[in-house]
C-alpha cells in the first residue's frame, strides 16, 4: 500500500470515526433527562383531585367515569355496592351527582410511587344539597385515590371513599 492511499483510508477512518462519535453524541443528548417522561410532583398528583372535583360540579356522571381506567375499582361512600366497570361507576355517580357534591380536601398524604403510579390519600369533605328540600349538610370521608399514567393520561385504577365513623 502506498503512502497515499493509507492516508486517505486514516482520513477516511478518521471521519467515520468523528461521524460515529457525533451521532453518539447527538442520540446522548436526546435521550438525556430533558426528553425523559419525569416523575410526578406530589402537588401535581395532589392536583388530580381537583380535576376530579370539577368533573362533579359538571354534573355529568359520564365525565367523572372518564377519570376512571377501564379495569378501575370504587368503593364509594354511599352505596354498599363495589363498582367494577364503567357501567357500575357511571351508575353510583349518576345517584351521588343528584346531591351536586362539592369536596374539599381536609388533609392530603400523596406518596409518588413511580413516573407512573401515585397515591392520595386522606381526608375530604362534600357539602351536599339535598335535590327535595335544598337543605344544606356536609359528610367527611376518608380517601384513597390510586392513579396510573396509562397512554400519558393519569386516570384513577382504584377509589376507596368511607364515611369518617365519628362523624
Amino acid at each position: 500500500m502506498t503512502r497515499r492511499s493509507l492516508s486517505k483510508r486514516a482520513a477516511v477512518v478518521a471521519g467515520t470515526a468523528v461521524l460515529t462519535l457525533g451521532t453518539i453524541g447527538t442520540v446522548a443528548a436526546t435521550a438525556g433527562p430533558q426528553h425523559r417522561d419525569p416523575q410526578p410532583g406530589k402537588a401535581q398528583v395532589a392536583g388530580l383531585f381537583d380535576t376530579w372535583n370539577k368533573a362533579l360540579q359538571t354534573g355529568d356522571p359520564k365525565k367523572v367515569a372518564d377519570l376512571y381506567a377501564s379495569d378501575a375499582v370504587l368503593l364509594p361512600t354511599v352505596s354498599n355496592k363495589i363498582r367494577t366497570d364503567r357501567a357500575g361507576i357511571v351508575d353510583y355517580f349518576e345517584h351521588f351527582l343528584q346531591n351536586k357534591p362539592v369536596g374539599v380536601k381536609v388533609e392530603t398524604i400523596v406518596n409518588v410511587l413511580d413516573k407512573n403510579s401515585a397515591i392520595d390519600t386522606g381526608v375530604y369533605a362534600f357539602t351536599l344539597t339535598d335535590p327535595t328540600t335544598g337543605a344544606k349538610s356536609t359528610v367527611k370521608a376518608r380517601y384513597t385515590y390510586e392513579y396510573e399514567k396509562r397512554n400519558g393520561k393519569w386516570l384513577i385504577v382504584n377509589h376507596h371513599s368511607s364515611k369518617m365513623p365519628e362523624g
